[in-house]
């Protein structure tokens, strides 16, 4: 790992998703000597997790502090605000991490100029380590960072790398903000239950174990979702009634369609 105690490895911004990421790395066996984090505010949540830890807690960077790697986890509106007094902690060799939305390269450049950068986009299920992570890195960035970033990030899920900085859009509208689309489907699941007669409390227990079983079956078997939806599917059957309206030629693919690119649209217009 290109961090340690003397160079350590900076969290900058403690929040779910920074927060998220460091149980991982203590869950990994991460040295948290080697760890300092940045927040003028912490959650009393993550005071608990740093105090149990040993981890070093400080409001702003200090400027004796130069950091091996740096992680930016904050909101894309305090980039601005917050980036100038990193500048003393990031050297030729620092390399520099995002997972802020919204947030090109260029913005980091401005301030730390051509050195490792990678945007990186994950998503909520890395709070219980089921995420995914898709990374851009710019040339900077050697093969032995790459595994450092594939390590850091393997904490919390899966990883991708992408080719380019534009895919980064195209994710967020995917994985991104994908998890949101899961969690209507199983209340809109649970309303259907509900409006076809079931208790309110059995319709929504029966949506949310329904999702979480299928989401994990997808996951152990590693079949296609074709695959699986067709294995459970009966010629003529309920599940095929049901299906034939939601396949319509204006079913649940158009529209799913559709909020993907409302959200890449969006991705787009935050970073400007």
């Amino acid at each position: 790992m290109s961090f340690s105690k003397e160079r350590p490895f900076l969290l900058v911004g403690a929040g779910k998703m920074g927060g998220a990421m460091l149980s991982g790395w203590m869950a990994e066996g991460i040295d948290p000597a080697a760890i300092v984090v940045s927040d003028p505010r912490l959650s009393e949540e993550m005071d608990a997790l740093l105090k149990k830890h040993g981890i070093r807690h400080v409001t702003s960077v200090p400027d004796d502090l130069t950091a091996g790697i740096v992680l930016v986890a904050i909101k894309p509106q305090l980039m601005d605000q917050v980036l100038p007094g990193l500048k003393s902690a990031v050297a030729a060799d620092t390399l520099v991490l995002s997972i802020a939305a919204g947030t090109p390269v260029a913005k980091f450049e401005e301030y730390f100029g051509k050195v490792p950068i990678c945007r990186c986009m994950p998503n909520t299920p890395a709070m219980v380590k089921r995420g995914i992570t898709a990374v851009y890195p710019t040339e900077a960035v050697s093969a032995s960072s790459r595994e450092d970033v594939t390590k850091l990030l393997s904490a919390v899920g899966k990883v991708v790398w992408l080719d380019s900085e534009d895919q980064i859009d195209l994710v967020t509208g995917v994985s991104g903000s994908g998890p949101a689309y899961v969690f209507f489907l199983a209340e809109a699941l649970s309303e259907a239950g509900k409006q076809a007669g079931l208790p309110e409390e059995i319709a929504h227990e029966l949506a949310v174990a329904t999702v979480c079983g299928a989401g994990e079956l997808m996951h152990q078997s590693g079949e296609h979702p074709s695959i699986l939806r067709q294995n459970v599917t009966s010629p003529n059957g309920t599940t095929a009634a049901a299906l034939d309206v939601l396949m319509h030629a204006e079913g649940l693919q158009p529209v799913m369609s559709e909020a993907v690119a409302a959200a890449v649209r969006r991705a787009r217009e935050l970073a400007g």
